[in-house]
């Protein structure tokens, strides 16, 4: 599994953005994938994932009311809008898949797929 994350910018606080994230290769391993990011000199944290049944999803209390995760099945795509952005959320954000079926996706270590990341920046 390949995937490709895009859409990262420079926005204002209370701005939004929105991230893309296009899987390829063995696709039929990506129904339940997540995003995470990493600010700098801190560790990658969950910040919103797809569960295993329709319509499970689940969302790190920094970004729940803020951010919502959704996806294309037909393109392969995932995406996470981003509104009322804050100074905070600015990190390398990094869209990622579990390759075991039932894995925990709010979990980081359950993921073996991961994208390239990338950059959100938010000013004040």
């Amino acid at each position: 599994v390949q995937l490709q994350a895009s859409g990262g910018g420079l926005v204002q606080a209370g701005g939004s953005l929105r991230l893309s994230c296009v899987a390829s290769g063995r696709t039929s391993r990506t129904y339940a994938m997540g995003w995470f990011r990493q600010a700098p000199g801190k560790a990658r944290e969950f910040v919103a994932s797809f569960g295993w049944s329709a319509g499970e999803t689940y969302y790190a209390d920094s970004v729940k009311g803020r951010f919502t995760i959704s996806r294309d099945n037909a393109k392969n795509t995932m995406y996470l809008q981003m509104n009322s952005l804050k100074p905070e959320d600015t990190a390398l954000y990094y869209c990622a898949a579990p390759y075991r079926l039932g894995a925990d996706t709010t979990l980081i270590h359950e993921y073996d797929f991961w994208g390239q990341g990338t950059l959100v920046t938010v000013s004040s």
